[in-house]
């Protein structure tokens, strides 16, 4: 693969299992090497699912050097079109390179225990950028530190193609993600044809499309999002090790002020390791809060997991269950519930509710449509719905939520009894508040 600008100084590579040899400029080079960045190879990508798929060891490093490059690829074919310059291919880089360096340990399940303080990883993301060492290096080279910063999050105003590039329907942040799971995990389903797909973009009316002829590679991308929710992001076994470690961080997030930071500097010492030491300090807590937390967290290093007593796919037409997957105090009202009713300890008794979009036309949390293009004789393009064209995609419209209730193995069978009860009568509905 070429180099993005051969009027940037070539300063390194890197090779990545993934996408092949990365090339540097001195600023990417720079970036790479600093503290934040290199944090960045003590997080990992998939938080808790290495327990299932033992090869899932990679990390948020290796995962932003491939949206860097895939981000540049899109934008050096965009340049190439007329619709970018060079400078903005660079940001598109930069971007990319740095757009997950706010995150926390375990990835996505830090930001659970985040709620509370109402942030998430692109706000800290663009924290990093603006009040680290990152911020000198960017302004060293002649780059606006805050633009960088919005873009890294694909929010930058007035510049719709980058941010698309970013974090869009095509962004170089999935189609990564999708490959890197898929390589590590071992799961087929995430191979999706990166090339073809960027080199089917144009722009109309300054927003990407997407040639028709690429029509069968982006069905196949979509499947793959679909897909790779359902065997590795919601995997049973994975989330069941995942609510297991976000449980233990809120019932002590206090106590041990897991998401106190006060400064860049003290988020910035977080990592998988110094989070998971702090847990097990817990060894000998007298307090309740404590001692759970403990025993969660050694049965998360041990794997010892919990395990799943009622799962439901959901259509998002369910009221009862679409009640469970956006309020908190009902899921902890039905927990408390089904314990009474079973009998067992209610700390053990978890719903746990898909939080992330699995499709990306999921009807109360749609994405921008892909838009699709084809040329009329005379070269203008008429553009037309992705859903119009894929009867496929169409028919996954308004799925998909999981919902599951976990507990300990030697609590399973009088807990789904007690689920039983609860769910699967038709008077359910009536006992919850709307």
């Amino acid at each position: 693969m070429k180099f993005y600008s051969m009027s940037i100084k070539l300063w390194g590579e890197i090779k990545d299992p993934v996408h092949g040899y990365i090339y540097l400029s001195e600023l990417e080079k720079r970036l790479i090497d600093s503290p934040p960045m290199q944090r960045l190879r003590r997080i990992r990508q998939l938080s808790a699912a290495y327990l299932t798929y033992p090869g899932a060891e990679h990390t948020r490093f290796s995962h932003s050097l491939g949206v860097m490059q895939i981000a540049g690829e899109i934008a050096d074919h965009l340049r190439e079109l007329g619709a970018l310059n060079e400078e903005d291919v660079s940001k598109a880089r930069i971007a990319g390179l740095l757009h997950d360096i706010g995150h926390g340990p375990f990835s996505h399940l830090y930001e659970e225990v985040l709620e509370k303080r109402g942030v998430t990883h692109e706000d800290l993301s663009r924290l990093v950028i603006r009040e680290s060492e990152v911020s000198d290096m960017l302004k060293d080279q002649g780059y606006d530190v805050d633009e960088i910063s919005k873009l890294s999050i694909g929010v930058l105003n007035g510049k719709i193609l980058l941010n698309q590039i970013i974090a869009g329907q095509f962004s170089a942040d999935v189609m990564d993600y999708l490959v890197r799971d898929s390589y590590f995990t071992g799961v087929e389903y995430g191979r999706i044809d990166i090339k073809r797909l960027i080199n089917s973009l144009d722009v109309t009316d300054g927003r990407l499309v997407m040639d028709i002829a690429a029509l069968y590679a982006l069905e196949a991308f979509m499947i793959a999002r679909y897909e790779m929710f359902k065997a590795v992001y919601f995997h049973r076994t994975v989330r069941a090790a995942a609510v297991m470690l976000v449980r233990a961080m809120k019932y002590v997030d206090d106590k041990l002020g897991l998401s106190s930071f006060r400064t860049v500097d003290e988020f910035l010492e977080i990592d998988d390791s110094s989070l998971m030491n702090r847990l097990l300090s817990l060894k000998g807590a007298r307090d309740k809060s404590s001692q759970i937390a403990y025993e969660l967290t050694v049965g998360f290093r041990n794997r010892r997991l919990l395990k799943c007593a009622y799962e439901k796919i959901v259509h998002r037409r369910d009221t009862f269950m679409l009640n469970i997957l956006n309020r908190g105090e009902v899921r902890n009202d039905l927990e408390n519930e089904i314990a009474s009713r079973a009998g067992v300890d209610p700390n053990f008794v978890m719903i746990d509710v898909s939080t992330a979009t699995s499709v990306p036309q999921s009807s109360e949390r749609r994405m921008d449509e892909p838009q699709i293009f084809t040329k009329a004789s005379e070269g203008s393009k008429n553009i037309l719905l992705f859903r119009d064209l894929s009867p496929v995609v169409s028919s996954l419209t308004g799925y998909l939520d999981i919902i599951r209730v976990y507990t300990k193995e030697e609590d399973l069978e009088p807990v789904k009894k007690s689920v039983r009860e609860l769910f699967d009568r038709e008077s359910t509905a009536t006992k919850i508040s709307y």
